[in-house]
């Protein structure tokens, strides 16, 4: 069991990470957030969260660059989503479909 302390070193080491990504990526990073939030596939939309879905985007955004088509954004998205909320919290893969399609057109947009 890891220590609080060696948990908070980690989330810090997190949150400066996510921190570098939106500074190399930004307005995509906010854009990605904001497309996250507004499907809420984890139902955690708030009204007032906007940045609920930060985390997310920080591990999604930089396995981009592998993506060759909406199907292959859709993988990476279900495995982020298994891997931070467990695979039945996160659901099917089929389930996060049309905001994989959103996100890829905006990776594209910014590729351009």
């Amino acid at each position: 069991m890891q220590s609080d302390k060696s948990l908070a070193k980690r989330d810090a080491e997190m949150k400066a990470e996510r921190e570098q990504l939106k500074h190399k990526y930004k307005p995509l990073f906010d854009q990605m957030a904001q497309l996250l939030f507004e499907a809420d596939p984890m139902g955690i939309n708030f009204e007032s969260n906007t940045d609920e879905y930060d985390p997310e985007v920080g591990t999604i955004l930089p396995r981009l660059e592998g993506a060759h088509s909406a199907d292959d954004v859709q993988t990476i998205v279900h495995e982020e989503f298994c891997r931070w909320f467990g695979p039945e919290e996160a659901g099917a893969r089929e389930q996060y479909a049309a905001v994989s399609q959103q996100i890829w057109s905006a990776w594209c947009d910014f590729k351009a």
